[in-house]
């Protein structure tokens, strides 16, 4: 077994088992609006990225605010290497790290996960050798 398919394995059964604990009454996903990078945004590699999400629409009940950023591309999430982890996706409203270094394309997307995973718009980043 893989250790990525290993480390899905275990976020899907310990979001379960989250969302099991609670009264249905209480189960309220929060999906909060990637605002930033959008279809324009250029990052470029060893400079500062930021993703940033409107939050007011927030439910009664987050099941879970931490977050996680990580980068999709070639249809796989990045969930060993995440771009920024351990914030709070109710009190803060954007993060900021390093781009790393990665082969320059325009189709690259960001996964808010939190109480629930969303992407962005797809955007570019350049990469200067």
């Amino acid at each position: 077994m893989s250790p990525l398919f290993a480390a899905l394995c275990f976020l899907t059964i310990s979001f379960a088992s989250l969302g099991a604990s609670m009264p249905l009454s209480l189960r309220d996903v929060y999906v909060p609006h990637i605002i930033a990078p959008d279809t324009d945004t250029v990052w470029n590699c060893g400079q500062y990225g930021t993703v940033s999400w409107d939050s007011s629409n927030l439910p009664k009940e987050v099941t879970n605010s931490q977050g996680m950023v990580v980068l999709f591309k070639d249809g796989l999430e990045d969930i060993e290497h995440p771009l920024a982890s351990g914030f709070d996706v109710v009190q803060s409203h954007s993060i900021s790290f390093t781009v790393p270094k990665v082969p320059p394309k325009s189709d690259y997307q960001i996964v808010l996960f939190g109480d629930s995973g969303n992407f962005s718009p797809k955007f570019t980043i350049k990469c200067d050798d």
